[in-house]
């Protein structure tokens, strides 16, 4: 299967709400409320606060397509757009996700892929992300790609605090 990746623009904005609702839910629906999931649906995946993040020039968005179809896409970080650390030595994997069709097909690992090479482009010390401790198929994919825990940062679902691990890969 051909996977391309293709700069996601403010322009595509429809398009990524749609991916990005899709591949949530997908991932996160069957371990939490439905109250919770739309309510921090409705407000992570708008149509305004994608495209505040599209247009912010510290992040960087891609799309895995195969087919001319978008399976899965990947935001970047850098420096003050970082969610948590926020250091200009850093880049961070705020979301890697993929349609469930197009598991176990290299999806996730062509988005990876392209994080780090970025990050290497950029003269980036060490990439990092924040992944659901309950996410463990998430968790074995980091460590597999030489990912190591780090520490844990509070994550609220609508009105559940959740626990994200906090991973790091050193360039």
């Amino acid at each position: 299967m051909d996977i391309e990746l293709v700069r996601i623009t403010p322009a595509d904005v429809a398009v990524l709400q749609q991916l990005a609702l899709q591949t949530f839910s997908d991932a996160f629906s069957e371990a939490n409320t439905a109250a919770n999931m739309q309510s921090y649906a409705s407000e992570a995946f708008s149509t305004t606060r994608l495209t505040q993040e599209l247009n912010n020039p510290g992040s960087l968005f891609f799309f895995a397509e195969t087919g001319g179809r978008p399976a899965g896409y990947l935001k970047l970080n850098f420096g003050a757009a970082q969610t948590d650390l926020q250091d200009h030595k850093g880049l961070e994997i705020e979301r890697i996700y993929v349609l469930q069709e197009f598991h176990g097909q290299q999806v996730g690992q062509a988005l990876l892929n392209k994080a780090l090479e970025i990050a290497a482009r950029n003269g980036s010390e060490y990439i990092w992300l924040g992944v659901w401790e309950k996410n463990p198929r998430a968790i074995r994919f980091y460590e597999k790609n030489g990912f190591v825990p780090f520490g844990t940062h509070l994550f609220r679902l609508g009105d559940d605090e959740q626990t994200d691990v906090l991973m790091k890969r050193v360039l």
